[in-house]
């Protein structure tokens, strides 16, 4: 199934919450919406002040939605867009750009765009919690946090010159990794039990690796995906849909039983 958005394109992220789910795309500011279920489009969140949207998560405890905005901002936006507000504003004086987020249920981490570290913050309160500096190889692409507390990394390996997954601890320290092959790890997703989702989205293909990273099956092909790079995804792990997000639409898997 296929949500469409017309006349946008450059889907940059993509979530859910309760049943609706939400997309950003790069050229817009406006968030479309569609029911989860049917898949009937909602009315947009539109005039949300936002210039360039790069990511968006939801949290089920606060009951709102968080986009990055041209790595500068994060907006905290409530479903029906009435209530839209700048949550975390960055210091020109700081390196650190937001990009992409995973959010688990009070927890929201950061990742940043060229730059070697996560943030986390408190969903509710906006507090930052930690800093965790990786590796100086390492170039972020998204992190999610584990079940464990641990931190789950798709970078590039720039000293390799290849792209990797790799599990650290809140030092940063690397646990286990994964090196595929793979092209461009985009987006990652953990589910309750510490299994791995992971574009790989120059193969065209969706992996699923195992809590210790070792590969267990291709989830979903390039036949599935009719040949097209997926950028963004989100894993629902209540209905086992996965949300994926390509360059003009969003597709909408089951992988339960995959």
């Amino acid at each position: 199934m296929l949500l469409c958005a017309e006349g946008e394109l450059e889907v940059s992220g993509v979530t859910q919450l309760d049943d609706i789910v939400y997309f950003v795309c790069q050229t817009s500011s406006t968030i479309a919406r569609f029911d989860a279920t049917t898949h009937e489009r909602l009315p947009d969140i539109s005039d949300t002040g936002m210039s360039r949207p790069w990511d968006i998560a939801a949290c089920a405890r606060t009951a709102r939605l968080y986009v990055t905005d041209s790595g500068e901002c994060v907006w905290r936006v409530s479903p029906d867009g009435a209530d839209t507000q700048l949550w975390l504003i960055q210091s020109p004086s700081d390196p650190f750009r937001p990009r992409a987020l995973s959010v688990t249920s009070s927890r929201l981490l950061v990742t940043p765009l060229n730059d070697s570290q996560l943030r986390q913050f408190d969903t509710a309160g906006g507090d930052e919690l930690r800093r965790v500096r990786l590796p100086d190889y390492m170039n972020p692409e998204h992190a999610v946090e584990s079940p464990t507390g641990t931190f789950v990394v798709a970078y590039r390996n720039t000293q390799l010159h290849q792209y990797q997954v790799s599990e650290v601890n809140t030092e940063g320290q690397v646990l286990r990794q994964f090196s595929g092959p793979l092209n461009v790890p985009v987006y990652i997703a953990v589910d309750s039990q510490g299994h791995i989702l992971v574009t790989d989205s120059h193969n065209r293909r969706i992996l699923l690796l195992d809590a210790q990273l070792a590969l267990r099956r291709v989830i979903i092909d390039e036949h599935q995906l009719n040949d097209q790079w997926p950028f963004r995804f989100r894993y629902v792990e209540q209905s086992g849909q996965l949300l994926v997000g390509f360059f003009r639409s969003v597709a909408v898997f089951d992988v339960l039983q995959r």
